[in-house]
């Protein structure tokens, strides 16, 4: 049997398929329009597409504005498979996902060893399971809490205090245990790429995602491209000063950061609870003390969203994760100080997006798929 492979393609190839990725199925005029190849080029490229059994032609539709119906090139979904893993400090979760990004398999599974050689061993336990089920398993992205950046053409894990890794070269690690091409991010810049192409960003050129819960980042798309930053730090919003965050002191030792009153952790501190969903329930039943933690952090996330749009002019900002519905409970008071510290004439669209943890891991295998495209 002959092992999958996915095909090397130039420039142009991932540009058209990248099209039909991100927008669906296209007739070629639309293709020529988005990617500026005359039509002779895009039959060409289409065919090469064909070939390599990642879109298919055939379906027809009516456009506006043409006398004749047109040939859509669309995806064969289930002809590649994508692997995501997110890592915390305690579990390891991870998906299959096709061509288009739906996720055909979960996996969730504590973590009993976090040394670096545990936790790739395991990585590779599971891919390898992966594998026998997925023949067409192309790649494998993982995303963790963390500064990741690039040396030398690979991703190098920095500093992940979840995990207590510093300097740790995961992508080598992971494409020795498993075989396949590798992409290691920051889960909340893995959850920006996500969004770029198959979420709350598509079409957009620039908008930011907030992802608020054990600790807050910031993932942006500046022009089209996904801002990583010189040394894989972009995003490091959680460190916006407040002028009322109280006495609280940051894991840096600052005060005044917008981390000690606006993540999950702090709102337990603050609201006296031992879980979100207490927290949660709290607020419903009128609770002062919950109440109180709510709209500080409902502030303090203004504040933040302030800064980004002051800095980046983003068309919109994406607020997801665990702790999304601060934006939703304290909206008045996040708008209130957003407004407060926008420059003149800023504005700012603000979307919460739905979330459940397996987004990251589905996030990180489109990181895998990004890779490639």
């Amino acid at each position: 049997m002959t092992t999958w492979r996915w095909p090397d393609m130039h420039t142009g190839q991932k540009a058209v398929l990248q099209e039909v990725l991100v927008h669906g199925a296209l007739s070629r005029a639309d293709l020529s329009r988005r990617t500026g190849f005359s039509r002779t080029s895009l039959t060409r490229l289409s065919r090469d597409l064909v070939d390599f059994g990642l879109v298919e032609e055939g379906e027809t539709r009516m456009l506006e504005g043409r006398g004749r119906p047109a040939e859509m090139l669309s995806l064969v979904d289930d002809s590649a498979q994508f692997a995501g893993v997110k890592l915390t400090g305690d579990s390891l979760h991870a998906v299959v996902t096709n061509l288009s990004s739906r996720v055909l398999r979960t996996v969730d599974q504590p973590l009993p060893d976090r040394s670096v050689e545990g936790v790739i061993d395991q990585i590779g336990e599971v891919l390898g399971d992966f594998r026998r089920s997925f023949p067409r398993l192309s790649a494998v992205g993982v995303c963790l809490a963390g500064d990741v950046s690039s040396w030398d053409g690979e991703e190098v894990v920095l500093r992940s205090r979840f995990l207590g890794w510093d300097g740790v070269p995961v992508h080598r690690l992971v494409a020795e245990a498993t075989g396949l091409r590798v992409a290691v991010s920051n889960d909340v810049q893995a959850l920006t790429a996500a969004h770029h192409w198959f979420g709350a960003g598509v079409g957009l050129s620039t908008f930011a995602v907030i992802g608020l819960g054990a600790g807050i980042g910031a993932g942006l798309v500046v022009d089209g491209h996904l801002a990583r930053g010189g040394h894989g730090r972009a995003g490091k919003v959680g460190h916006t000063q407040l002028e009322d965050a109280g006495d609280d002191i940051c894991d840096l030792g600052h005060r005044g950061c917008a981390s000690t009153v606006v993540t999950i952790p702090s709102i337990l501190r603050h609201a006296s609870a031992d879980s979100f969903e207490d927290v949660l329930a709290a607020v419903d039943r009128g609770d002062p003390d919950a109440i109180a933690a709510m709209q500080r952090a409902g502030s303090a996330l203004g504040a933040v969203i302030a800064q980004l749009v002051n800095l980046v002019d983003p068309d919109k900002v994406v607020v997801t994760g665990e702790g999304r519905q601060v934006a939703e409970l304290a909206s008045a008071d996040m708008q209130k100080t957003l407004e407060s510290r926008l420059d003149e004439g800023g504005s700012a669209a603000v979307e919460v997006w739905p979330f459940e943890f397996a987004d990251y891991a589905r996030a990180a295998a489109v990181t895998a798929l990004r890779s490639l495209v």
